[in-house]
């Protein structure tokens, strides 16, 4: 498993582990539910935005003649 991928799963699982918190809080119901979409997109999005900046660097070889 890729780097980016074993990342991404992991993030995947804190988010899924704090919503479930909210919920068994009430916080949830206590929002309105396109706000909760809307974080949901915004969780996702900034997921994949750390999975792809923090992947491990390619390291590029010079060609020596």
């Amino acid at each position: 498993m890729k780097f980016i991928h074993l990342f991404l799963v992991g993030y995947f699982i804190l988010v899924l582990g704090v919503s479930l918190a909210l919920w068994q809080a009430g916080v949830l119901s206590r929002v309105a539910p396109i706000w909760i979409g809307v974080g949901a997109l915004v969780a996702i999005g900034l997921g994949i935005m750390l999975a792809v900046s923090s992947g491990k660097p390619t390291i590029s070889e010079e060609v020596q003649r």
